[in-house]
């Protein structure tokens, strides 16, 4: 039975989604992995819109049959996790973050980029750290995309987090992909993503069925 156990949590794919800075698509291509590899999914801090959280978005996104776990962390201010935690007069402590009990796959999914603060002293990256998962580093073309990736993939090559999936998030010119493909692990699988202008369930499922087979 034991042995059973440990077969099924070697088979379990939890990833950590982050990205080379915000508002570069990482809910969305959670919402993507999620109903691609029919994951729960766990938002840990959640800064401002509550009326409508990430969590949510996926819920709309992928089906309401999706478990959504709550957040460790919920603030009214939209901002960087420190500052929106530090206007509630709370410090988030990092022992606070447990992974979800499930034997589902899980989809984490961070906030900003891996150097956003979470305290004073600890960022993102740490997160990724304590909870020891994978990661799929969100990437979107814009002027500086480049030296963010590589910095990205050098800070998690220092923690030797592993980079599982560099995922490219919309269109982008030749040169740059090149630049960035080729400085990245060589275990490091690539999955693109076309660029979505109207988001909705009928969107995502239909990117989900065009996306190539994802070990």
């Amino acid at each position: 039975m034991n042995l059973e156990i440990e077969a099924k949590n070697l088979e379990q794919k939890q990833l950590f989604v982050t990205g080379i800075g915000t508002e570069i698509g990482k809910t969305v291509c959670s919402a993507i992995l999620t109903k691609y590899f029919k994951a729960d999914y766990w938002k840990p801090v959640q800064s401002g819109d509550l009326d409508l959280s990430d969590s949510m978005k996926i819920s709309n996104w992928v089906g309401e049959n999706t478990i959504c776990y709550s957040e460790t962390y919920r603030f009214q201010l939209a901002a960087s996790p420190h500052q929106s935690a530090k206007e509630e007069g709370i410090t988030i402590d990092l022992n606070e973050f447990k992974l979800p009990d499930t034997s589902n796959n899980l989809i984490v999914e961070g906030a900003g980029g891996l150097m956003v603060p979470l305290n004073d002293n600890e960022f993102i990256i740490d997160l990724i750290e304590k909870l020891n998962i994978p990661t799929a580093l969100v990437v979107k073309n814009y002027l500086g995309c480049i030296n963010h990736t590589l910095l990205s993939i050098s800070a998690l090559a220092q923690r030797k987090i592993k980079l599982e999936y560099l995922i490219l998030n919309g269109d982008f010119p030749q040169d740059t992909e090149r630049v960035i493909c080729k400085n990245i692990p060589s275990e490091t699988k690539i999955i693109r993503i076309p660029d979505l202008k109207n988001i909705t369930k009928e969107s995502i499922e239909n990117i989900v069925k065009q996306l190539e087979k994802i070990e």
